[in-house]
């Protein structure tokens, strides 16, 4: 029997932003929950970035909730490791109850509250909020199985920088924001990079006189819902950006990168591209091109006293494409030792065994973030709600949305137990 002095209003499964911003919001409506995280805090972005990486938001927009910007950049983009000093020093300050080193292995419903093991043993709680993302797990095509085995693969979450990899040219795949980045570092390391592309938007880094992202918040580009997106098509992955510049394919392209078409198959040793390159700097500038139009029209609308546009040196230099395209290459004699894929990821939730929670391919099943069963929520996710969920920029309002209705759902809890 598990008295009711031991359940737990809630528990948060993950200490990165979102959990921790999760835990911040239970704080403030004075509920017992407790942060489990499986390691330490934030541990993703101290195991799963490389050396040069920066946060693409601005510092100014880079806070979590109840903080505000206190620096001397805000158009300035943190390291990782200054990401990982701020969540460890916000759940210091707020007196979190983080139990780092408590992976959670089984998630199940009991009796109608939520039993979860822990190494030490298990607990109880009315309330489980998830917040483990679902951007740990590196996914590749099952074509990769077919590379020679001579040739190394790493996922963009396992690179560090160039002199970690083995001598040779590197063939990086997907042309996001992990495959320009990590291109863009390996060319100025001096390396020989090609890199297979795909049909991605682009953002330019400043404009107007303004980091992008804070144009974005404004302007309300990132408050499209998720079912909106979804009206137009699959959800897209997140636009080409630089944290430190603008990135471009055509800027890649002058720093010698080999732009290529689409990775399409592998056959001994011999890899096959589509001839789209062309096509996908064209995407991506009117990706581009797209953003700051509307970016004007608020900046007409609202009358704003913003600066003319300049060019971008990254969106007006030429591309340097290989003509003809390339439609295939042979990995030993190109040279390629390394392949990269930035290919995106998915989460793992195996230990969650509560049922209708997750869909037929172990991905969560959610409406703005609440699952269809009561008292399972998600934290996090990826254009959960609106365009802008996922990131550091939507924490403060969701985490409030899950935190106030657990406390609506801990009232009508309440009303129905017996009076003891």
């Amino acid at each position: 029997m598990t008295s009711a002095t031991d359940i737990l209003d809630a528990v948060v499964i993950g200490a990165g932003w979102a959990g921790l911003g999760v835990s911040h919001a239970l704080m403030q409506r004075g509920l017992r929950h407790r942060v489990l995280e499986r390691h330490r805090i934030g541990e993703t972005w101290r195991t799963q970035r490389w050396d040069s990486f920066r946060i693409n938001t601005a510092n100014i927009q880079t806070v979590m909730p109840g903080d505000s910007y206190v620096g001397s950049d805000p158009d300035g983009a943190m390291t990782s490791g200054e990401f990982v000093a701020m969540l460890e020093d916000y759940a210091r300050r707020h007196a979190l109850p983080v139990e780092t080193g408590t992976p959670v292995t089984d998630l199940v419903a009991s009796d109608g509250l939520y039993r979860l093991t822990i190494p030490r043993g298990s607990l109880c709680a009315r309330n489980v909020v998830i917040a483990s993302s679902n951007q740990n797990c590196p996914v590749r095509p099952s074509f990769s199985a077919l590379l020679p085995p001579e040739v190394r693969q790493i996922d963009a979450s396992a690179y560090r920088n160039a002199s970690g990899l083995d001598s040779g040219a590197v063939l990086v795949v997907g042309s996001a924001q992990s495959g320009g980045q990590i291109a863009e570092d390996l060319a100025q390391a001096g390396r020989t990079v090609f890199l297979a592309t795909s049909r991605v938007g682009r953002l330019p880094r400043t404009y107007r006189g303004r980091h992008i992202s804070v144009w974005l918040v404004l302007s309300g580009l990132l408050d499209v819902t998720r079912k909106e997106i979804l009206e137009q098509g699959p959800i897209p992955g997140r636009p080409l950006q630089g944290a430190l510049h603008t990135i471009s394919l055509q800027s890649l392209s002058a720093q010698g990168v080999v732009v290529l078409g689409r990775l399409t198959g592998v056959d001994d040793g011999r890899l096959s591209f589509s001839d789209e390159a062309e096509a996908h700097v064209r995407h991506a500038d009117e990706g581009s091109a797209r953003v700051r139009s509307q970016i004007d029209d608020y900046i007409a609308r609202n009358r704003i006293d913003a600066p003319e546009a300049e060019p971008d040196p990254a969106e007006t230099i030429e591309a340097r494409l290989p003509n003809p395209p390339i439609r295939s290459i042979d990995l030993a004699a190109r040279g390629i030792t390394t392949v990269i894929w930035c290919t995106g990821f998915t989460g793992d939730f195996g230990w969650v065994r509560v049922p209708d929670v997750l869909d037929p391919h172990g991905q969560p099943l959610h409406e703005n973030g609440f699952a269809s069963v009561p008292g399972v929520y998600f934290a996090g996710l990826p254009f959960a709600i609106t365009r802008r969920s996922g990131t550091i920029l939507a924490i403060a309002e969701e985490a409030a949305l899950v935190a106030d209705d657990i406390q609506r759902r801990l009232v009508r809890i309440a009303s129905d137990l017996p009076i003891q």
